[in-house]
């Protein structure tokens, strides 16, 4: 990394900004990408973190001695990070390993009528994963795989720039930015439409359709009430999927220790207690232990419903809207497991179906209760290409949906251990046979997630995907508190790691364009005349 040292210097001494200060709250991965590419611009970056170390959701916990990601565990879009990375000077080659994998997911249902296994692979090339489903669900079904990709692939081409990219959506950008041929496409798959409709109209097996519609849960969202548009998530995984090297954790791990060397300073084990404001500006935070941090500008990394709720002052209040509970995304239960399995051959990545698959979402979104039989997805994290099983235990994490109402009820042991019974049955007559010991299983409840990411009730992602509007409702990275930033899954635009960190390098980009806009208005104060900000810039914080 010495070679960039020189253009970090060159950066940092032709900054607007060198010596402004910015405190960074949280050390999720958009926390850590915000205060890597800041103080890449010379900034003077601090990032406090309650946590004793970095990754947010995206975390481990230790069964019998052994690490095991309980948080995020997909890898893709690594575009996202190999554009940050080259602005920090780096690479993410230089950061983690990679293996792409070949196996993009495992799907297993219960036998059929003539009691044979249901199991379909799909695959990293998209005729190998056409090829799977003729054979699974015959050739008709494998064409209409690939008419599916396709629109797939046009929906994410049209999104990518005006959504994904964008600081903050809104229609009227999003109809002007699409132009005619971006809205042909759209429109095409129904103004209104739902992912399930969607997929109603390409697959005819149902259990095709219940595959594609998981794509919803990516978002906390269900699949009945999920735009068509998040179809695109299809293309995503068709793109790469990428197994980390020492899990997941490893990424947030890395981002950190490079944004040390870049400049910023981190502090672990340190919690925000609230935004400090001065003239209706954000002016730094103060810490649990009543310390405090002055900065001209902070950028939060958290939930942003903790800020409506309160939870970081009240005159942090008005920074974002508040997320009503019946809004909330997806929340879930997760074993993390240690211990053998027998039968099914797993891979990296693998998802065993329920028969009843709208009982599911009726249970946790209409009737707040764990699904009576639900989706049981299960990560094998000592699995990859063409893995031998290991010989003795291996690592898991399993986990069902559930509702996001860990501040409202406990999720004890009377309805965590009968959804336990109900996953391992199910993985039972899917062909997997695991039975592990008390002392091998750590369970994360909604309750849980909600002390761990408070202001969520347990909701992993956010505000739930519902209804085309939803693409539009998450805040910008601009907050309504000018000087405050916002960052993470919670935020435009949206959950999953490659999200969070496009979230982190948007409000990086809008701090530096404020940071920019005012160094200019100095400067023709300085030579002549009163400045005024511009309208693009009045108001933005």
């Amino acid at each position: 990394m010495a070679e960039a040292a020189a253009p970090r210097a060159r950066r940092a001494a032709s900054s607007p900004g060198h010596d402004h200060r910015v405190v960074v709250v949280g050390a999720g991965i958009g926390g850590l990408v915000s205060a890597l590419l800041l103080a890449c611009r010379g900034l003077q970056v601090t990032l406090v973190e309650a946590a004793a170390e970095p990754g947010g959701k995206m975390r481990q916990v230790q069964v019998e001695g052994a690490h095991i990601d309980a948080g995020p565990t997909v890898f893709t879009m690594r575009w996202v990070f190999d554009e940050i990375l080259a602005e920090a000077g780096s690479s993410l080659d230089a950061l983690v390993a990679l293996q792409p994998l070949s196996i993009l997911a495992r799907h297993a249902w219960r036998p059929g009528a003539d009691g044979r296994a249901q199991q379909l692979d799909l695959h990293a090339g998209v005729q190998a994963s056409a090829d799977a489903i003729a054979e699974f669900s015959g050739p008709a079904e494998g064409r209409r795989y690939l008419a599916f990709c396709a629109e797939a692939q046009g929906v994410y081409a049209r999104l990518e720039g005006p959504h994904i990219r964008s600081p903050k959506p809104s229609v009227l950008r999003m109809i002007r930015d699409l132009g005619p041929a971006g809205l042909a496409t759209l429109t095409g798959l129904g103004p209104f439409a739902t992912l399930w409709s969607r997929l109603g109209h390409h697959f005819h097996d149902p259990r095709l359709r219940q595959l594609f519609g998981r794509y919803a849960t990516y978002c906390g969202a269900s699949p009945w009430q999920a735009p068509a548009t998040l179809m695109l998530i299809a293309h995503v995984e068709q793109s790469g999927v990428w197994s980390v090297q020492g899990g997941m954790h490893a990424l947030p791990r890395a981002l950190a220790q490079l944004a040390r060397e870049r400049g910023a300073t981190l502090h672990f084990g340190q919690a925000c207690r609230r935004i400090l404001v001065r003239h209706g500006r954000a002016c730094g935070v103060q810490l649990a232990d009543g310390r405090e941090l002055a900065a001209d500008a902070v950028v939060f990394n958290g939930d942003a419903n903790a800020l409506a709720q309160g939870l970081l002052g009240d005159e942090a209040r008005p920074a974002a809207p508040a997320v009503p509970a019946s809004r909330r995304s997806l929340s879930a239960v997760t074993w993390a497991l240690r211990t053998r399995t027998a039968g099914l051959p797993l891979a990296r990545h693998n998802v065993f179906f329920g028969s009843d698959y709208r009982s599911e979402f009726d249970d946790v979104f209409r009737d707040r209760r764990l699904p009576r039989d639900g989706t049981v997805y299960v990560c094998a994290q000592d699995r990859g290409n063409d893995a031998a099983p290991p010989a003795g235990p291996e690592r898991l994490l399993c986990l069902v949906n559930a509702p996001a109402d860990g501040d409202r009820r406990p999720f004890d042991a009377l309805e965590t251990d009968p959804c336990l019974t109900r996953s391992l049955a199910l993985l039972q007559h899917c062909g997997l046979q695991i039975d592990p010991t008390p002392g091998q299983v750590v369970t994360t409840t909604p309750a849980q997630f909600h002390q761990l990411f408070p202001a969520t009730g347990g909701a992993l992602y956010g505000a739930a995907n519902h209804g085309w509007m939803s693409l539009f409702r998450r805040p910008g990275s601009v907050s309504a508190l000018p000087g405050l930033y916002l960052a993470g899954g919670s935020v435009h635009p949206g959950p999953g790691v490659p999200m969070a960190a496009m979230s982190g390098r948007l409000a990086a980009a809008a701090l530096m364009a404020h940071l920019d806009s005012t160094s200019r208005c100095r400067r023709a104060a300085i030579s002549g005349g009163i400045s005024t900000p511009s309208a693009t810039t009045a108001g933005t914080g």
